[in-house]
């Protein structure tokens, strides 16, 4: 398995191999993206696609990263993760994006995701350090509203 980052100028011609595996993934953000929202972050440079291929040029798994500028701290945020074969091709992702991060000068691999990611990363030094609410807004809800 080999893992690539793909250039902005090739992505176009990746798209609908890795449409299902992006389409998937902008499910989970619960209308914050949808497909064509990451492609033009790919596309202008916001961010990075990331491909997981099979010998056969398959491919079986995509990340979308960007780097995260903190005061104290740089990150490779792992924006999108999706893919086939309960992400038998993690190993390879996390270490190519963990060379790409240190060469980056980042300190660190962020990422949030669906509970589900929690077990696909347990074994790589995952570390929960909080959890994304949200609360709608468009009605008044009942409920204690101290904090």
């Amino acid at each position: 398995m080999e893992v690539s980052l793909v250039p902005a100028d090739l992505v176009g011609g990746l798209w609908p191999q890795v449409f299902p595996h992006i389409s998937k993934a902008a499910e989970y953000t619960f209308g914050r993206y949808e497909p064509e929202d990451i492609l033009e972050a790919v596309l202008n440079g916001d961010a990075h696609l990331w491909v997981a291929l099979e010998e056969d040029g398959s491919i079986t798994g995509i990340t979308v990263t960007r780097f995260w500028q903190y005061p104290r701290k740089r990150c490779l945020d792992m924006v999108f993760l999706g893919g086939d074969d309960g992400f038998a091709w993690r190993e390879a992702m996390l270490d190519t994006l963990r060379r790409w991060a240190r060469d980056s000068g980042c300190d660190a691999l962020e990422g949030s995701g669906r509970p589900g990611l929690a077990r696909a990363f347990r074994d790589d030094g995952y570390q929960l350090l909080w959890q994304v609410f949200e609360i709608s807004v468009g009605e008044a809800g009942s409920g204690d509203q101290n904090v």
